[in-house]
């Protein structure tokens, strides 16, 4: 992993500087390249072929094209085999890899990759800039595009570094405090953008252009017995496992104590010995409260001990909660509102000691109908099957039964996805917020068009396209990228993603059952306790947190009107006390909307943000 950055002119100050911001993605160089029309800068992590040679930006061997790259090909050796008739490797690297790839087949190179990137290739000859991101967007890459000036990087503090405006994008603000994320294309400042996964770009002769090159598919199922289906489910998952074990750094397994990361620990188990795995739990004072927060945190270190691993733990406490919330929102670059974003940035810090590189379970949920929701959905489904004239009575004595009669598509998407319009209308300004705005951005992008699809797996399969890549993925990056660690998701690897897609639902999800299939594809190698645990979700005691005298006072500091004076104007600071002290004094939980408010806020003030 490593930070990429570049524009479209020469400027050798302007590039050290976004190298010089980004530089805890690559603690272990950093270069640049400067040519007539680009300017390219790298910041490596070094985790294959750590020689200086294979070091970035880096040319092929007619000098004609250049890459900076960020992420992993894990086919590339495949690939070189391929390539090697035709191409002379100097390196063992899979950065050169991509720059034969380019040479042989051009923009569709990308098609040929397995694996987690974001790259930008320069073309001498055409004066060409070419970008793409991996399919499902695991890396991230951001640009500013004026119809002038071109700039890129893997974070948004390079971009800023050129002086460009900070101004609140208003449409993703309305999109972050209903879904807690801002969602591509869109980023929280006006003018800057997300390359969408699966999409390349390609600027020339003053024109950009964009291009989607791999959708996952739909609509052609898996005909086999389940036993058939269960097997080739394994068989892939432990492929994928098996390929992304590359690397010239040590490698560890983040273990959250679920079935998705035990899995992938059982998948290595199989073929490595005295593995790392590592833990996060949070350090609270009753018996009673350690139980409830930290039961995945000791399921985790059971099923260590199962697979006898060397297994490291580490707690979060109030302390930790004080020193680190405005340093982990200003590495996320906009605002994503989940407070186990700290767990995450020390589990990160105390992992980096052991290992550079971790492989997780991210991605199962999405793929294989882990949550409840989609068993919610599916249940209203049957539910809206029976008569109306028997369903609308008892749907007036019970408001879990009316929810169940909410329709399939953005509007039931919205019932479990999106925050209570009548909550966010308490503490925005009327003049900010837009009703109705989410909700067809989401309907137009992901549910129109798509209503002969089964509705639960449009659910997983915008889950995927949306709340995983932008809230999930973006947060897994950007905690573990501040400690300069490596984070690979085994389930989310491409072959893994496109047989996901052929499996049925009734294979995933039942009324009483999920992620059928995958628990049964893994049955025999995972410990019986573990299905035996109920599903948990991961989440932290930061309600709790908000009621401690010291994150309280520190809570009540930044959801004021004057800890920044530009976003005054976007709240109703007043109104916020009192959900705050409500919150304090166990009337009312708030602890979603506080959050996104104080995560707002932090972010604001440390950017810099123009209203």
């Amino acid at each position: 992993m490593c930070s990429i950055n570049g524009f479209n002119f020469e400027d050798e100050r302007l590039i050290q500087n976004m190298n010089q911001i980004t530089k805890h993605r690559g603690p272990d160089g950093t270069r640049i390249f400067l040519d007539g029309g680009i300017s390219f800068g790298h910041n490596r992590l070094s985790i294959i072929d750590v020689r200086e040679e294979a070091g970035q930006p880096m040319k092929n061997n007619t000098g004609n094209l250049v890459i900076v790259f960020n992420g992993e090909i894990y086919n590339f050796k495949e690939l070189k085999q391929e390539l090697a008739t035709a191409y002379q490797f100097k390196t063992a690297s899979d950065t050169e890899v991509i720059l034969a790839a380019y040479e042989k087949w051009g923009h569709d190179c990308v098609k040929k990759f397995n694996g987690i990137f974001a790259f930008a290739i320069w073309d001498r000859r055409k004066k060409e800039l070419f970008l793409a991101r991996d399919h499902v967007g695991i890396k991230p890459l951001y640009y500013f595009w004026d119809g002038k000036k071109f700039i890129f990087s893997s974070e948004i503090k390079a971009i800023l570094e050129h002086g460009v405006p900070r101004k609140l994008n208003r449409e993703a603000f309305n999109h972050y405090f209903r879904a807690l994320y801002v969602p591509e294309p869109f980023t929280m400042f006006e003018g800057i953008y997300k390359v969408p996964p699966a999409t390349s770009l390609v600027l020339r002769n003053g024109m950009l252009q964009t291009k989607t090159f791999w959708r996952a598919p739909h609509g052609k199922y898996f005909s086999g017995e389940r036993g058939e289906l269960a097997h080739t489910l394994r068989q892939k998952i432990i492929s994928s496992v098996t390929r992304q074990l590359v690397s010239d750094k040590p490698l560890g397994v983040y273990l959250s104590g679920g079935i998705d990361s035990s899995i992938v620990l059982s998948a290595l188990a199989g073929q490595r010995k005295n593995i790392d795995t590592f833990s996060v739990g949070f350090r609270l004072g009753e018996k009673e409260q350690q139980e409830k927060f930290n039961a995945d945190f000791h399921l985790a270190r059971r099923t260590a001990k199962h697979f006898g691993t060397n297994h490291h733990e580490v707690l979060l406490g109030v302390p930790d909660v004080l020193d680190t919330l405005e340093r982990a929102v200003w590495h996320m670059d906009e605002p994503i509102s989940n407070p186990t974003a700290l767990a995450m940035m020390k589990l990160a810090g105390f992992a980096k000691q052991k290992a550079d590189v971790v492989l997780g379970g991210d991605g199962g949920d999405e793929l294989f109908g882990g949550y409840e929701r989609y068993r919610l959905s599916l249940a209203a489904r049957y539910w809206q099957t029976v008569p109306k004239w028997l369903r609308d009575p008892l749907a007036r004595v019970s408001s879990n039964i009316k929810k169940l009669n909410t329709p399939s598509g953005v509007n039931r998407f919205s019932l479990f996805m999106f925050q209570k319009e009548s909550l966010l209308s308490s503490v925005i300004q009327k003049s900010f917020l837009s009703q109705g705005m989410t909700e067809a951005f989401f309907n137009k992008k992901y549910f129109k068009g798509n209503e002969d699809r089964l509705f639960e797996e449009l659910f997983m399969d915008t889950d995927r396209r949306s709340w995983l890549v932008d809230f999930s993925l973006m947060l897994s990056d950007k905690m573990s990228m501040s400690a300069g660690l490596e984070a690979r998701v085994p389930l989310l690897d491409r072959e893994v993603v496109e047989f996901a897609a052929t499996i049925p639902l009734k294979e995933k999800i039942s009324l009483f059952d999920t992620k059928i299939i995958l628990k049964k594809a893994f049955e025999s190698d995972l410990p019986s306790f573990l299905f035996k645990e109920p599903k948990r979700g991961w989440f932290s005691p930061a309600a709790k947190w908000l009621r401690h005298p010291d994150i309280y006072r520190m809570a009540e500091h930044i959801l004021s009107e004057g800890y920044y004076k530009p976003t005054a104007q976007l709240f109703l600071f007043e109104e916020i006390k009192k959900i705050l002290e409500e919150h304090r004094d166990s009337k009312v939980y708030n602890l979603n909307i506080l959050w996104a408010v104080m995560t707002f806020q932090i972010w604001a003030r440390a950017y810099k943000i123009e209203i």
